[in-house]
């Protein structure tokens, strides 16, 4: 399969721009980069199924979120099923004064008709040491 470079860094850009909306408690933001269908399973297991689930999570939950940290993301592998599809395995690691956590995503994206990719599906999943 020709891979795209292009396309790897529209990729690692929906991945930086996760970490800014996070940060910024940015719900619109984030929301931005969800396909109509997507599927989300949070961090704590809830699963959101269509842009609407997602979308009244998040507007209820992010801006009233609460941590004395920060987070960040890196995509640390990028696996095009096809063209148009690609799997991202995301590192997300949360720095708090009482010490690092770390969480391992998992994104399908998918790229639309006119190059913009978009999160498809999202399993966000804790690390446990």
């Amino acid at each position: 399969m020709n891979i795209n470079t292009a396309d790897i860094k529209a990729i690692e850009e929906i991945v930086a721009t996760v970490e800014r909306t996070q940060r910024a408690k940015d719900a619109e933001g984030f929301l931005a980069l969800f396909h109509p269908d997507a599927l989300w399973t949070t961090a704590h297991g809830k699963v959101l199924i269509g842009f609407d689930a997602i979308a009244e999570f998040t507007r209820t939950v992010l801006p009233n979120s609460t941590w004395d940290g920060e987070v960040t993301y890196e995509a640390i592998h990028i696996e095009f099923l096809r063209p148009d599809v690609a799997a991202v395995k995301i590192r997300q690691i949360y720095h708090s004064p009482e010490g690092d956590s770390e969480g391992s995503p998992l994104y399908v994206m998918t790229k639309r008709g006119d190059g913009k990719w978009l999160v498809h599906v999202g399993q966000n999943t804790e690390v446990r040491g």
